[in-house]
């Protein structure tokens, strides 16, 4: 333990490092322990309880030198107890006890698997048994620590219903026998499609946060690009280089994308000198890497277009027509609305608002429930002086985003328009 600086060191510090440890740490945490424990429920009880012991320990004890595999210890231990009082033994219980009878805690800094816990619960969350919907349930819940009614208003249904559905997920891996494992080298090629589109759904929530008042979750996408490098070094895949690049040029214009005081800005604003130009020479190093293998994926495109905005020196260098030509090449490789859409808003930067918006008008039916969609009619309405249509669009994105700093963001701009 830390020396408690004499007894200085206040209960309302430690609560709040306490806090912060459990926004950073805690699905780690809970990967490591659904790993030991091999019981989802039984996992996040022993989590719960593991910080209710920090809150009631460190504060008198001082801070461990290694929350994480302070709180992996109690949490195991804490669940060992559970199974005791519960009188459920069974074959995974007793070799949990036996372990139990150890005088210390393991030595976690020396078991280098514990980093690869997360990894092996998005293969197990990612298993093709379960279906592709319960997949990104899971993943939201376990992974992002998204509540369940923040999951069902995402994939628009009741919260009961959400519920009902990663119930049965974690049932299904339960009674199946799912393990909790990194499949073998060449079980890996199969199932990396669905590992990629949750690695990258884990960056997205931390990229533009569904719903609250912060715009990013940075640990979120630390945390994916952290297993975008474990991934590939396990599988040096053209697609995989392509998501970790994207993750890192996006990730890139981090300390641009919003103001001192939390408010979007927009990336024609943003002051690239502030970028991060470590991470987009890696971004471009795995681009061109990707871009030369024999089949171009969708992550490898999107990375490309991200690199065209990450080499253009000021925003009226960006290479409009580029950008376009590679949207038609990920709408051939990946074909749905919102990839139209942003080629539509390519499109207006290349050819004018006017060329734009008659893209956009023909994805009403499909994007009727997407706030983006309304936003950026809206851009365009009011480019081309049309304030009352700008209005309108601007209300309808208001009234479908959850988001504060984008609902502030599109009320300044309904009060632009008034002036």
């Amino acid at each position: 333990m830390r020396d408690t600086q004499n007894g200085t060191q206040g209960a309302a510090v430690v609560q709040a490092h306490i806090q912060t440890i459990y926004r950073q740490q805690s699905r780690r945490v809970l990967a490591t322990l659904i790993r030991l424990l091999g019981d989802f429920t039984l996992a996040e009880e022993a989590l719960q309880e593991a910080f209710g012991a920090a809150l009631q320990q460190w504060p008198t004890e001082g801070i461990p030198d290694n929350p994480r595999a302070w709180l992996v210890s109690a949490g195991r231990f804490k669940a060992i107890d559970q199974l005791r009082r519960q009188q459920r033994f069974n074959q995974l219980q007793d070799e949990l006890a036996e372990d139990s009878l150890t005088a210390h805690a393991p030595d976690y800094d020396s078991q280098p698997d514990i980093e690869d816990d997360r990894l092996r619960l998005i293969f197990t969350c990612c298993h093709p048994a379960l279906a592709i919907e319960a997949q990104l349930a899971l993943t939201l819940r376990e992974i992002c620590d998204l509540t369940t009614e923040e999951i069902a208003r995402a994939f628009l249904i009741s919260p009961v219903t959400l519920a009902q559905r990663i119930v049965r997920a974690k049932n299904k891996i339960r009674d199946a026998g799912i393990p909790y494992e990194i499949p073998e080298q060449q079980q890996l090629p199969q199932r990396l499609e669905s590992v990629l589109h949750v690695i990258y759904l884990v960056f997205n929530e931390g990229y533009s946060a569904t719903v609250g008042d912060d715009l990013i979750r940075q640990e979120l996408c630390n945390e994916a690009i952290r297993l975008g490098h474990l991934l590939r070094e396990l599988l040096p895949d053209a697609e995989v280089s392509g998501l970790l690049a994207l993750m890192l040029l996006q990730d890139a214009r981090r300390a641009t994308r919003y103001s001192e005081q939390g408010e979007i800005v927009q990336l024609e604003f943003q002051d690239r000198r502030q970028w991060d130009f470590h991470q987009i020479r890696q971004g471009l190093v795995l681009v061109q890497e990707a871009m030369t293998s024999k089949e171009i994926g969708s992550f490898t495109l999107q990375a490309a277009i991200a690199a065209q905005h990450a080499m253009a020196r000021q925003f009226a260098d960006t290479d409009w027509k580029r950008i376009v030509q590679l949207y038609e090449l990920l709408l051939q490789a990946s074909p749905s609305p919102v990839v139209e859409l942003n080629r539509a808003a390519a499109i207006a930067m290349r050819d004018g608002p006017q060329a734009g918006l008659k893209q956009m008008q023909g994805l009403q039916d499909k994007l009727a429930g997407y706030h983006l969609y309304h936003a950026a009619m809206a851009d365009l309405y009011r480019r081309l002086n049309c304030h009352e249509q700008a209005r309108i669009c601007y209300q309808q994105a208001l009234a479908l985003t959850k988001q504060g700093p984008e609902q502030r963001f599109l009320h300044k701009r309904l009060s632009e328009l008034n002036v």
